[in-house]
């Protein structure tokens, strides 16, 4: 139900942008999120943005950095990633909330995609 795609390699201080397909029915009325997972650590949240785009949430380290959109039919998440950090490299996963806003908690979301390697080199 959800297609997250656009991860890859890049140097430190470089871009990257991920993207989140959803059906209709999974996301248009729900906001969306993105989480990320580095080997050995716990998932935890970067953005979130609410059900109109309109909200958006973002994790302390972050900030500034990477911004959550998504697209105007609702259905696509993307997460523009500026500045990229060593610290950045993880599998980022994006997720689909229960409500009509985003969350920092992963138990307010209830679909998960299947995760995409970001990885940044120093």
């Amino acid at each position: 139900q959800l297609q997250a795609s656009g991860g890859g390699l890049v140097q430190a201080g470089g871009s990257l942008r991920l993207s989140c397909a959803a059906s209709r029915r999974t996301a248009s009325n729900n906001g969306m999120g993105w989480f990320r997972q580095a080997p050995g650590k716990e998932r935890e949240f970067v953005a979130a943005v609410d059900w109109r785009g309109g909200t958006t949430l973002y994790a302390d380290s972050v900030k500034g950095r990477f911004t959550i959109s998504r697209d105007y039919a609702g259905n696509t998440v993307y997460l523009q990633m500026k500045s990229l950090k060593p610290e950045d490299t993880a599998v980022y996963y994006c997720a689909v909330s229960r409500r009509s806003v985003g969350s920092r908690t992963r138990a307010e979301y209830q679909y998960w995609g299947q995760g995409t390697q970001v990885t940044v080199s120093s």
